[in-house]
């Protein structure tokens, strides 16, 4: 059997799921790959062979990708111009005879009406793996729970307000623990070819209910500022947020557009995130963690 190739292993979901098939496959079956590949240095003490891999540069690609038979494509950050990135590596895997693609999408991402402009490069990177040749599974993440704990609550208990466009929308905020998880079966188990599993918590809840929940936990008030998309737009422009994703500095402060922040609270006040599925404990053996367990493990970096 020829050996799981996993991208972007020195990320934060990469790392995780190089941990998690090092818990299932021997050092030798696997191939780690980065652009800084001294970031994989854990992974290379343990025989791990690690290589360097810059999607930018498609002869890169040619020696990274020998010797694999499946691929987990993790997507990259560059919101609006990653598509060409990930076309360059499902091609060089193709050729190097590849014949499985795992990758990290969102949900619903083939829905035409979903308004999030995230799911365009989504469904179109999809649509190059459908039409490569490789058998391929889509996994579509709903929200990720680590980024309400994180990245909403912090702000939101410093403040005391949270300005937000979701309206009633309900998320089945899903723990990226646990999209790792599912990533790494699919990879070690057979059966997923030319599937796509929508990945869910065990229960939708609204931006409000969540933002009620940290209130509750830390002993603070939040309240919700229900806005238009307008208003919303003005919040990101004050915090000095790019507009559109071609306006994203690279390694600048903030690296995300408000475009991607607004049309996202669109597509979950449209009911497009409202989705729950089995596909995790299917695939893992185990129930997704809830949104409050995914509180109690991060409460310890919130504002006392």
């Amino acid at each position: 059997m020829g050996k799981i190739i996993v991208t972007g292993a020195s990320g934060a979901f990469g790392g995780a799921a190089a941990r998690g098939l090092l818990e299932k496959c021997a050092p030798e079956d696997l191939v780690f790959l980065s652009r800084t590949p001294k970031k994989l240095q854990e992974f290379a003490d343990l025989g791990v062979e690690c290589r360097a891999a810059d999607f930018d540069d498609p002869a890169s690609l040619v020696s990274a990708m020998q010797g694999g038979e499946r691929m987990l494509l993790i997507s990259t950050a560059r919101v609006g111009t990653r598509v060409e990135q990930h076309r360059n590596a499902v091609e060089a895997a193709v050729a190097q005879g590849v014949k499985h693609i795992v990758y990290t999408s969102l949900i619903n991402a083939d829905r035409a009406d979903n308004p999030a402009i995230v799911k365009l490069d989504h469904r179109a990177t999809e649509e190059i793996i459908e039409g490569s040749g490789a058998a391929w599974t889509h996994l579509r993440d709903s929200q990720y729970s680590e980024a309400i704990a994180t990245a909403m609550a912090i702000p939101a208990l410093q403040m005391g307000v949270k300005p937000d466009n979701c309206a009633d929308g309900r998320v089945g905020f899903v723990s990226r623990d646990d999209c790792v998880a599912t990533a790494v079966g699919v990879l070690t188990q057979e059966g997923h070819g030319n599937k796509a599993y929508p990945l869910t918590g065990p229960e939708a809840l609204s931006i409000p209910e969540a933002m009620a929940m940290v209130s509750e936990m830390a002993g603070k008030p939040i309240e919700v500022q229900a806005v238009d998309d307008d208003s919303m737009y003005e919040y990101f422009d004050a915090m000095g947020a790019p507009r559109h994703a071609s306006d994203i500095v690279p390694d600048g402060p903030i690296p995300w557009s408000s475009d991607d922040m607004v049309t996202f609270g669109e597509a979950i006040r449209e009911g497009f995130f409202a989705d729950v599925t089995d596909c995790v404990e299917r695939i893992t053996g185990k129930p997704p963690r809830s949104l409050r367990e995914v509180f109690e493990a991060h409460k310890h970096l919130w504002p006392q």
